[in-house]
C-alpha cells in the first residue's frame, strides 16, 4: 500500500490518504487487471475499481512500483510514499509485590 496526497470526498464521506492496489488478472501475453482502493487512515473504503494495463503500459510493466504508478496516473492520485501501518499500543503490565 502508498500513502497518497489527501483526496476529500464530498457529503463528509471522508479523506483517502491510503493507496491500494494489486493484480487480479493477468494473461500473461498483453493485458493485466488491477483492483484498486482508495482508503481512510482508519481503512475504510472510500472508492475502489478495477483498470485494466495494456500495450506499451503492459510492456514496461516489471515492478511493483510500476504498478501503483500506473494505477495512480490512472486515477490522478499523487503517491507520497510506502504506507507504514502503525505500530499497536503497548500495553505495559504493573506486577503488585505482596509483602511477606
Amino acid at each position: 500500500m502508498k500513502t497518497i496526497e489527501p483526496v476529500v470526498f464530498p457529503l463528509n464521506l471522508g479523506t483517502a490518504t491510503i493507496l491500494n492496489a494489486y493484480c487480479i488478472n493477468d494473461n500473461l501475453s498483453d493485458a493485466a487487471t488491477f483492483y484498486y482502493a482508495l482508503l481512510s487512515d482508519t481503512q475504510s473504503q472510500l472508492q475502489q475499481g478495477n483498470l485494466t494495463m495494456t500495450g506499451e503500459d503492459y510492456a514496461g510493466w516489471a515492478t511493483n512500483e510500476y504498478a501503483y504508478n500506473w494505477v495512480a496516473t490512472q486515477i490522478d492520485v499523487t503517491i507520497t510514499g510506502d504506507y507504514v501501518p502503525p505500530a499497536p499500543e503497548t500495553i505495559v503490565e504493573e506486577t503488585i509485590e505482596e509483602s511477606i
